[in-house]
């Protein structure tokens, strides 16, 4: 079992595993408090413009650093996945988009050995605002359905979520 803590964040006593509802976590001896690990939630959107391309970001950063995703990333503490993915928007794109619709739920990894991430999916269309790559997106894409660089893309989560809304509109996937 990898350790996310050393010591308690309460009492500060080095912490101890044992199993626990069958899983081995991590606990402290001291104050008996659990320490669960939990999936890491994140939002983002299939967004498209009025000739129907998705819009696709490429990555700054590792992992997967020069790859293209879905724009999107981890909620804040008690963040709604609605909210997060229309943040996420602004913060990588620059664009204000409207949610039109669910895209799905997928689980992944942030990279290979990564922390487990839950990952929301909604669908979108741009409302306002100027499309331009800020914070950790180098590059914004719009691709037609048949022109998708899935060959060149990031995390699984994304490319399930993009086979699911081609399939969605008859396109395969």
């Amino acid at each position: 079992m990898s350790k996310a803590f050393a010591y308690c964040p309460y009492c500060r006593t080095e912490l101890a595993a044992r199993v626990i509802e069958e899983i081995e976590r991590l606990f402290c001896p001291a104050c008996d408090e659990v320490f669960y690990r939990n999936s890491k939630a994140c939002a983002g959107a299939l967004v498209t413009n009025a000739e129907g391309q998705l819009l696709l970001t490429r990555r700054a950063i590792e992992p997967f650093k020069g790859c293209w995703d879905l724009p999107g990333g981890y909620l804040e503490d008690g963040e709604h996945p609605e909210a997060g993915a229309l943040r996420e928007l602004r913060e990588e794109t620059g664009l204000t988009v409207r949610i039109t619709g669910f895209g799905g739920i997928y689980m992944d990894t942030y990279g290979a050995g990564g922390v487990s991430t839950l990952n929301i999916f909604y669908e979108a269309e741009v409302v306002s605002g100027e499309a331009a790559s800020q914070g950790d997106v180098s590059e914004l894409g719009w691709f037609a359905p048949e022109a998708l660089p899935l060959g060149g893309f990031s995390f699984e989560n994304g490319q399930r979520a993009i086979a699911d809304w081609l399939a969605r509109r008859g396109l395969g996937g």
